[in-house]
């Protein structure tokens, strides 16, 4: 039953995405449209019929059932996205589902750090929160001067921000930026132009947009004052 064959016949890089609301269509249709080959998977047959208009391989299907995903061939692919959101259940049994079947690297979605660590503990090796992620990128977009905002894991984050009035006119080594705000400018971007990557003679103009990375509470700090 598996739709890209077995062995020798499945993609080198073959991912499923399990459950078809907003967050798992739009992460199938993303991967599709950057060229993968993908196995969408949902229990309701309405969602179903939706996807096969813009997916070529969707599957109604029991995720929560192991003997399901084994014989869908879940075990051979190399990634698989367990996008099912609100039913928590349904979540934690079809990511220990997947690890059972051997699934090389399973991410997950999570709607709060208790239903996270579930998962962590059950089989996912990643685990993500979209709308935590989103709101927080929203509230750095609404409240400060950033113009986009992604932060990592880890504490790290790159910000995308316009030029301090201190670093126009001057390079990025006679600005002394990082020694005085700890962030490094990775990009700079004039109006109209590309972005290019920024060396210490790179000279700041005004209304240059800047790329910036480091510890968050460090940019954060640095696109306020711009």
């Amino acid at each position: 039953m598996n739709l890209f064959g077995r062995g020798e016949n499945l993609p080198e890089e073959s991912i499923a995405v399990i459950g078809l609301g907003r967050f798992g269509s739009a992460v199938a249709e993303s991967l599709t449209r950057l060229g993968h080959e993908v196995l969408a998977i949902d229990e309701r047959p309405e969602i179903i019929q939706r996807a096969s208009e813009t997916l070529t391989h969707v599957v109604q299907a029991d995720s929560t059932e192991s003997a399901v995903l084994v014989q869908l061939g879940i075990g051979e692919f190399d990634h698989v996205v367990v996008a099912i959101g609100t039913d928590i259940e349904a979540s934690v049994l079809t990511v220990l589902a997947c690890e059972e079947a051997g699934v090389r690297e399973i991410w997950a979605k999570a709607i709060n750090a208790k239903h996270g660590q579930i998962l962590h503990r059950t089989g996912a090796h990643h685990v993500v929160y979209p709308e935590w992620a989103m709101g927080e990128r929203v509230a750095h977009l609404v409240s400060g001067r950033m113009l986009d905002f992604i932060e990592f894991d880890d504490g790290f984050a790159i910000v995308k921000t316009k030029a301090p009035t201190e670093a126009v006119g001057r390079t990025l080594a006679e600005s002394r930026l990082r020694s005085k705000y700890g962030v490094t400018v990775v990009g700079v971007k004039q109006p109209g132009e590309d972005f290019t990557y920024a060396t210490p003679d790179t000279v700041v103009s005004e209304g240059d947009t800047l790329i910036v990375s480091g510890a968050t509470t460090k940019v954060e700090a640095f696109a306020s004052t711009t």
